[in-house]
């Protein structure tokens, strides 16, 4: 039996990245549900790769009318929702990261709303709507544990995601409800592009390659795959933790 079978899943910023690479590992192991974007070009080429298990519910994570209109629109398809994978964040389009000398007032509300409050709002609103027993995976960053220039912001609102699993697992043990964090380290996503010009992008890629233990930057699989084992009854005795996917590069140091 497929380990996710009859369980109704939605992920947030499913429609590329990692986002997809997980909703792609949910449906081959027997799951439906929805994920959510807010490109409609990009949500509906990954809902047809998907197949007709998902739909796509075009929303801002940041816009708490879109976040109950994706879990209400998501149990009147499917029924109640037993996973919730919360990855939605990241980048802020048009507002580039950092240091603390050049960043604004607007730009750093924009990286928090983006990266921790949202992710605060997307449990509380799914709450009505979560099975008894669910899954919320929220979605952190090796970056929590690393100091990288121009980055405090988004580092800091990732430990901060990581802070609540705990919390919200306190919260939510009266219904069984298991919250996790899972952070990636350096995944080949589309968003190298929006940070890196083409022409370095290469050499970028390699600089990551070269603090990675394992020889090579992970793919939205390799998420997917840490994604499942938090989402199934395996992880069943896991609650209120986080796990590193990033290929060793937070706690194992190369020495060359």
């Amino acid at each position: 039996m497929k380990r996710l079978e009859n369980k109704v899943a939605v992920i947030t910023g499913g429609n590329s990245g990692i986002g997809f690479g997980i909703a792609e590992t949910f449906r081959n192991e027997g799951a439906v549900g929805a994920i959510t974007g807010r490109n409609q070009t990009t949500l509906d080429k990954s809902v047809t790769a998907l197949g007709e298990g998902f739909i796509g519910i075009k929303g801002d994570v940041t816009n708490l009318d879109d976040l109950e209109n994706t879990f209400k629109k998501t149990a009147d398809t499917f029924g109640k929702i037993d996973v919730l994978v919360v990855n939605a964040g990241g980048v802020v389009d048009g507002v580039p990261m950092g240091s603390i000398s050049d960043v604004t007032e607007e730009g750093y509300d924009l990286y928090m709303d983006l990266n921790l409050k949202s992710a605060y709002f997307t449990v509380q609103k799914s709450l009505p709507y979560l099975n008894d027993g669910a899954s919320v995976i929220l979605i952190g960053s090796s970056a929590a544990h690393r100091a990288v220039p121009g980055m405090a912001i988004y580092s800091a609102a990732k430990a901060a995601v990581i802070s609540l699993a705990k919390g919200l697992s306190l919260d939510l043990l009266p219904r069984k409800i298991r919250v996790n964090a899972l952070s990636p380290g350096s995944i080949d996503t589309p968003v190298f592009e929006k940070l890196v010009p083409a022409e370095h992008l290469k050499q970028v890629k390699q600089l990551w390659v070269d603090m990675i233990p394992v020889g090579k930057q992970g793919l939205p699989s390799d998420i997917g795959k840490a994604a499942l084992f938090l989402a199934s009854d395996d992880s069943a005795f896991v609650v209120g933790t986080e796990i590193l996917s990033d290929g060793g590069m937070t706690n194992i140091s190369l020495m060359k």
